[in-house]
Order: C-alpha cells, then structure tokens, then sequence
C-alpha cells in the first residue's frame, strides 16, 4: 500500500468516501441484524418483511458481509475506501439486474422481490457515487488527487515564464498548426 498524501484536497475525499462507506455499511448491517434476529429461514425463497423489504437468512448474512467490507474499506480511507464502494456499487446494481430476472423462481435464492430490486439499484448507484466523488469527471481541479497522480509531470514542473507557456523552447521545432495532429508538423506531406 502506498503511503497516504497527506493534501488538504485528499483529506476532504478520503472523508467522503469514508463517510459515505460507513453509512452505507451501518444500513445495511442494521438490515441484515434485523433479519438474522427475526430468525427467518436461511434458504426460504419467499421471504419475510425486514425493514420494508423482502428478506431470508441468506440475504442477511450478505448484508452483513457487505457491510462489513465497506466498514473495512471505510477504516482504511483513501483510494481503498473510493476503489471499493465503486466495486460495491456497481455489484449492487448488477445484483438488481440478475435478482430482476430470478423474480418468482427456484432460483430466487436471496428472497427478492420487486422492492429489493430498486433498493439494490438505488443503494448501488448511490454507493458507487460515493466512491466516485472527486474521482471520476472531466474537469478535476488540478489540486485534486487523483489528478496529480494522473499528471506527475504537472505537479513537478511549474511553467517558468512566458516562454514555457508560449511553447516556444525547444529549438528547431516548427509550430504545429491548431487543430493538427500531435507529431506531425502542420505542413503537408
């Protein structure tokens, strides 16, 4: 693991995507808790109400599962904490779409029904928005960290003067015309 930076720019995200593993985690402990003290059948595919949702032994156990990963992500912070709610996120809404297709089957194993359905599609586009936060945009501001590690060369070199931002420093170069290709001259071949 690579030593954590220490920018104001990283604290600030590393927060949010703690905080928002953490919260998510505690839901969805409380719902598996609530499940598992119910004492619902482990492997039932009808399911019992928890919570406003449709639940069994086995759902429960995965959410507690679940939410203990993102309360260990939510410790570690930093791109662990962002990496691994994107990961869960994204398996939630997956799980919506499979989970959508078992509906009233042998094979609906977790006791789905249609709410467990948009409960897993909204919980995983909100987690993985969490983890995404700061991390993924066009127009990351350049103190951010995920864009100076993108950019190492930017966050080293500063431009000296009005040459450096011109482009004019190298010597024999021949100015490109806009819009041109990178490595080619400008000048038809």
């Amino acid at each position: 693991m690579e030593p954590h930076d220490p920018t104001v720019a990283d604290r600030r995200l590393s927060r949010i995507h703690r905080l928002g593993a953490g919260l998510c985690a505690l839901v969805l402990l409380a719902f598996g808790a609530l499940g598992l003290a119910d004492g619902l059948p482990y492997f039932g595919t009808r399911g019992e109400p928890v919570a406003g949702l449709s639940s069994n032994g086995l759902l429960s156990t995965v959410s507690i599962a679940t939410a203990a990963v993102l309360l260990a992500a939510a410790l570690v912070g930093g791109r662990t904490a962002s990496t691994v709610t994107i990961a869960v996120g994204t398996l939630f809404v997956l799980s919506g779409f499979v989970n959508l297709a078992l509906l009233d089957s042998s094979a609906n194993l977790l006791a789905f029904r249609v709410p467990n359905v948009l409960f897993s599609f909204a919980a995983g586009l909100l987690i993985a928005t969490c983890g995404m936060y700061g991390r993924i945009s066009g127009g990351l501001p350049h103190d951010n960290p995920y864009w100076l590690r993108r950019h190492p060369q930017a966050a080293t070199a500063a431009p000296a003067g009005p040459a450096a931002t011109a482009g004019a420093a190298v010597p024999g170069a021949t100015a490109a015309r806009p819009g041109a290709l990178p490595g080619r001259s400008g000048r038809p071949g």
